[in-house]
């Protein structure tokens, strides 16, 4: 789907395509490695700025420090505290020998000051994906439509992709016995994930509730509408849970942690078990679901500071 959220997002082409596929964690990383230090060596690069926690980010930051290239991370600091997860060893790989940190809250500042990073290296800039969710907000109205199929103006969004929760499928047939039971009270819409799709196939399971709408993956674009006309969200998603703290939309996640709990704190955002899924729905459409507030400095302008930072450091080391 990347084609796409090139055109809608209205993004550049990329002038360099590393083209590495999907492979194990160890064979894509070290795919990576070898093909960016090429890029490296060619480019001849300031600063390697990286972004996220996925296997690309740990690796060219690697590469990156050992030809004495500077580095920055933004996304940085964000903790789940659970190392089962690929992406918090990323995090914490790439935090651990990177020398900048753009953070999007305060407990991110927090984390990284508690493993040693000097204050004056660490700048709290805000959230990106904000960026993007305010620009495209005005195209998603009326958008949305398609997807939302049969369901009616008030209906629950839901979106699983990670493996704790997708790939026993004991577990997936668990909860899709239980949105089966939600969408007896709301209609619910999944646009499900290929991998995710593959999954439900090989365990059999069969859909008894006209309700529960299974669609294609959609647009960001698309996406964003049916996530802004939701009555809530179900989901297992990091970047969704900072999305709906926005929108102020009742997010229900699926997972024992996150690593952004400020959407717990002072979003929308309540991590759940499966159990406690029926429960939580009815609460929310009892009127008593979590309201939440925007954090500091999700304002929509991130970029617009990190490029200022990004200036200011490029001038103290004569590079601008």
């Amino acid at each position: 789907m990347s084609d796409l959220f090139f055109r809608e997002l209205d993004i550049p082409e990329p002038d360099i395509n590393l083209e590495v596929g999907s492979a194990s964690h160890a064979v894509q990383t070290a795919r990576i490695m070898e093909r960016f230090e090429k890029v490296c060596l060619d480019v001849q690069p300031d600063m390697v700025m990286v972004v996220g926690d996925v296997n690309s980010t740990a690796a060219c930051t690697l590469v990156a420090s050992k030809m004495d290239i500077k580095t920055a991370h933004y996304e940085a600091g964000l903790r789940s505290n659970d190392r089962s997860m690929p992406e918090e060893i990323n995090r914490i790989v790439t935090d651990a020998i990177c020398e900048y940190f753009f953070t999007t809250s305060k407990d991110a500042n927090e984390n990284l000051m508690r493993e040693g990073k000097a204050a004056d290296r660490i700048f709290l800039v805000g959230n990106l994906m904000i960026d993007t969710l305010k620009r495209l907000l005005p195209q998603a109205k009326g958008v949305g439509r398609r997807a939302q199929g049969e369901a009616s103006k008030n209906y629950a969004l839901v979106t699983l992709h990670r493996p704790s929760n997708v790939d026993d499928s004991e577990v997936l047939v668990s909860i899709m016995e239980t949105l089966q039971r939600v969408a007896e009270k709301l209609p619910v819409i999944f646009p499900v994930h290929p991998r995710t799709r593959q999954r439900l196939q090989d365990s059999q399971f069969t859909i008894h509730n006209s309700k529960l709408h299974l669609v294609d993956p959609v647009g960001y674009i698309e996406f964003l509408a049916l996530q802004k006309n939701a009555t809530l969200v179900i989901t297992d998603s990091g970047g969704i849970q900072e999305e709906t703290t926005f929108l102020g939309i009742p997010c229900l996640t699926m997972r024992e942690n996150t690593e952004r709990p400020i959407t717990v704190w002072e979003g929308t955002n309540k991590l759940v078990t499966i159990n406690e899924i029926e429960y939580e729905v009815g609460e929310i459409l009892n009127g008593n679901g979590k309201k939440g507030k925007i954090p500091y400095l999700w304002d929509g302008n991130a970029a617009e500071r990190i490029v200022d930072v990004l200036r200011n450091i490029g001038t103290k080391r004569g590079q601008i």
